[in-house]
């Protein structure tokens, strides 16, 4: 089944992202999830552009779709690792 909810807002707080869908739901996902996200400044995260598509952060280079985060998928680019450094 597929959704034509689109992300209308996108917010953070000190642990995770919220999208503001279309259809009134609202996702919360880790910034873990999305480690660009996650080591950006508050200033960068706010330079979201919203699209049909999803989510794009030029000066990060994230781009997210909201099929993705509606699906729990998180970066897709690599594999990663946890370290406690």
């Amino acid at each position: 089944m597929n959704s034509s909810a689109r992300a209308t807002r996108v917010h953070f707080d000190q642990d995770c992202m919220w999208v503001d869908l279309s259809d009134g739901r609202i996702i919360g996902v880790p910034l873990a999830w999305f480690p660009r996200l996650l080591h950006g400044t508050a200033e960068q995260r706010n330079q979201v552009r919203i699209s049909s598509r999803g989510l794009h952060w030029e000066v990060l280079d994230e781009d997210i779709s909201v099929a993705g985060l509606l699906a729990g998928q998180g970066d897709q680019s690599a594999s990663h690792t946890t370290s406690a450094a």
